[in-house]
């Protein structure tokens, strides 16, 4: 079982993009029984909150099912527990290392990187564009398995 967890802010934008098409890619691939995938905010601002919206929109348009949840804070356990811990900004990293300390197992990466590119993945929350953040979310994610099942063999 490989456990992932996908950070953002407020955990209603794109760490819920991310759990949700990371769900979907492996459901695709025939793997979805061999992951744990959730996600986490770094701040209290949007706690409680279901996913955004613009979000939701996005996803139903892309045809990727979602269920109602609320947004939920990162803690230090979290490390123990995740096989990979992606967030999607800087800031988000800065914060991921504020909460967990080190990351002496190597768990913790910019989601982009998986895509071949070091780079953060635009916040919909003050963009407004939504397909934007998904073009990026879908080829990390899809980045991710194939990275994830190469490691494996």
């Amino acid at each position: 079982m490989t456990n992932i967890l996908f950070v953002c802010h407020g955990n209603i934008c794109r760490s819920t993009m991310a759990e949700f098409v990371m769900k979907d890619v492996v459901k695709k691939a025939g793997v979805e029984k061999d992951f744990f995938i959730q996600s986490r905010a770094t701040h209290r601002d949007e706690l409680g909150a279901d996913t955004h919206w613009g979000t939701k929109e996005k996803l139903d348009k892309e045809g990727i099912p979602y269920t109602k949840r609320q947004a939920t804070l990162m803690i230090r356990e979290d490390y123990n527990k995740y096989d990979y811990i992606l967030g999607m900004d800087d800031e988000n990293m800065r914060y991921i290392g504020k909460i967990i300390g080190a990351d002496p197992a190597n768990k913790v990466f910019m989601l982009m990187d998986f895509a071949g590119e070091h780079r953060s993945i635009a916040d919909p929350w003050y963009t407004g564009n939504f397909d934007a953040t998904f073009d990026d979310v879908l080829k990390a994610c899809q980045g991710l398995l194939k990275h994830i099942c190469e490691s494996k063999v």
